[in-house]
């Protein structure tokens, strides 16, 4: 149980100054596998570390410690927006009377953070579409193919039958990667040979796995530079393909962003989300980068819910984004707060 600083809000859905109150935000323990902290151990020491050495015993609460505080954020990738926005909510608090030493601002932080980004958490629900359509989008190196073959795995573990669609038909070591992963969990993978028109292969997929009755299919598409308006109509072209089949194909259209682009990945999930309504973010390479603060920046500038966080190789280290683990793995709060 931790000791935070949390906005109050009215009947009608407005909020007023803020409170502090009792929050519990237990980190999600797992047999085997690292607990969230560990993985994200680089991001957990350029945030977390520095503001509880900021927010140290004996600091004065000032206008000097509130902008070494946006400083912190802003190194972060928190983001302009998301900075301002918490810095201003804190100044709000400390004229209110409601914080009152500089103790309190770490707890505070915590859940004004919390509050931004639990929104975003929304996990990805595979309905009664047979099948349901997962494309999956993003640049060069994101992580997209390796993504796919995690979420297979975990679907197929589901005990979903799940198919696979090399779309990625410019590089011929993403059809190979993507079999070897089919191959692995025993997975079919439609695949043409380098170079076929991407919307062909996908379509190919989709009406096997009508045929054959599949639950998921997951689409892998070309990493796409998301400066190239051509390549965006690609895109575009893949959308319309499957609609011929499904009208509401694809049912999810999923981002893949690597974290340690920073700020960047906004202006990717910005322009593909013009070209190809996107329905879900993944963020990959969490584990591997000090950056993972741009998770606040795209859930505060973009309404698309956060599926998916990559902590590592294995097929488990993609797991379900949950906003309070995320929190407490990266800015934890001791119980003397």
């Amino acid at each position: 149980m931790f000791r935070i600083f949390r906005k109050k809000r009215d009947k009608t859905g407005g909020t007023q100054v803020g409170q502090v109150s009792d929050v519990q935000l237990r980190p999600v323990e797992i047999a085997g596998i690292d607990p969230l902290e560990r993985r994200l151990g680089k991001t957990r020491t350029s945030l977390g570390d520095t503001l509880s050495k900021l927010f140290s015993p004996g600091v004065n609460l000032d206008e000097d410690l509130l902008e070494e505080l946006e400083t912190t954020l802003l190194m972060a990738d928190v983001g302009v927006s998301a900075t301002l926005e918490i810095t201003d909510a804190l100044r709000q608090a400390i004229k209110a009377g409601v914080i009152t030493e500089a103790s309190q601002l770490l707890p505070a932080v915590q859940a004004e953070l919390y509050e931004l980004i639990e929104p975003s958490e929304q996990l990805l629900q595979i309905d009664s579409s047979k099948p349901f359509v997962i494309l999956v989008v993003g640049i060069n190196g994101a992580g997209k193919t390796t993504t796919i073959g995690k979420l297979a795995q975990r679907y197929k573990e589901e005990g979903l039958k799940v198919m696979l669609a090399a779309g990625d038909t410019f590089r011929a070591a993403a059809v190979e990667q993507l079999q070897s992963w089919g191959e692995r969990n025993q997975i079919p993978v439609v695949a043409q040979a380098t170079g076929a028109d991407s919307a062909s292969v996908i379509f190919d997929a989709l009406e096997s796995a009508r045929a054959r009755g599949v639950d998921v299919l997951i689409a892998d598409t070309a990493g796409r530079l998301h400066t190239q308006s051509n390549l965006m109509e690609e895109l575009r072209k893949i959308h319309r393909v499957m609609g011929k089949l499904d009208e509401h194909a694809p049912h999810e259209v999923m981002l893949v962003l690597d974290a340690g682009t920073g700020r960047n990945a906004i202006a990717q999930a910005k322009q593909f989300n013009a070209s190809v309504k996107v329905t879900g973010i993944t963020l990959t390479k969490l584990d591997g980068t000090a950056r993972g603060g741009v998770l606040f920046a795209l859930a505060k500038e973009l309404d698309i819910p956060i599926r998916f966080i990559g902590v590592g190789e294995s097929a488990v280290d993609l797991r379900p984004f949950d906003a309070g683990t995320f929190i407490n793995a990266i800015l934890p709060i001791s119980e003397n707060h």
